[in-house]
């Protein structure tokens, strides 16, 4: 979000911004608590979720060391949400509803940079919905895995090795599901040829028939 701001922007976010540290599970804010302003990861990561009426997680989505969440309530005067839970111990910084406003009135780079990220957001939640409804769970665990890949993962050529840390029941959360049909699409992946697990370790022997997989 504030990747383009010159120095001036920057100082002036910096000198307001307060620390906040979680241990991983630690809840940061619930689904329909007052917003009272937005948060930056500095360091590990969070995950803002939703909860069915079946008490099913559904991650919308995680976010990682230097970028922003929670920026909707800031203008709409909405509560959050979402539930917002650390998945690993993370700093965070804090900055207030009102002195954001206050700064998108002296700084007009700050809005311009608010509305490209939110722009952003709603791509990505229609992304979501896409997904959601329109591929099945062994296309949507590919798609996890290939994004999980882009961010941790190791490449050689067209081979990519991920060290993936989330349990069954974590993957499912992220990808609508439930974790007995996270387990069997694993399976059918790997009994494919599109992968192969060695216990936290997963191989994606050509990423290319993986890509085409998740758009078939």
């Amino acid at each position: 979000m504030f990747r383009d701001l010159g120095t001036s922007e920057l100082s002036a976010l910096a000198s307001r911004a307060i620390e906040r540290r979680l241990s991983r599970g630690d809840v940061l804010f619930t689904s329909g608590e007052p917003a009272r302003g937005m948060y930056v990861v500095v360091e590990g990561s969070v995950r803002a979720t939703r909860e069915s009426s079946e008490g099913r997680e559904q991650v919308i989505h995680v976010e990682r060391a230097g970028a922003t969440f929670a920026e909707v309530p800031m203008f709409d005067d909405g509560a959050y949400p979402s539930t917002v839970i650390a998945e690993e111990d993370t700093l965070l910084l804090f900055l207030g509803k009102q002195e954001i406003r206050a700064l998108c009135l002296q700084q007009p780079a700050i809005p311009l940079a608010v509305a490209r990220l939110l722009a952003h957001r709603l791509r990505q939640t229609a992304a979501l919905v896409e997904t959601l409804s329109l591929r099945d769970v062994d296309r949507r665990l590919a798609r996890l895995l290939l994004a999980e890949s882009d961010w941790a993962g190791t490449q050689e050529g067209h081979s990519l090795t991920l060290e993936l840390p989330l349990t069954h029941q974590q993957i499912a959360a992220r990808i609508g599901s439930v974790r007995e049909v996270v387990s069997r699409a694993f399976t059918r992946l790997e009994k494919n040829g599109l992968i192969t697990v060695k216990g936290k370790s997963i191989e994606v022997p050509d990423d290319r028939l993986l890509r085409a997989y998740v758009m078939d």
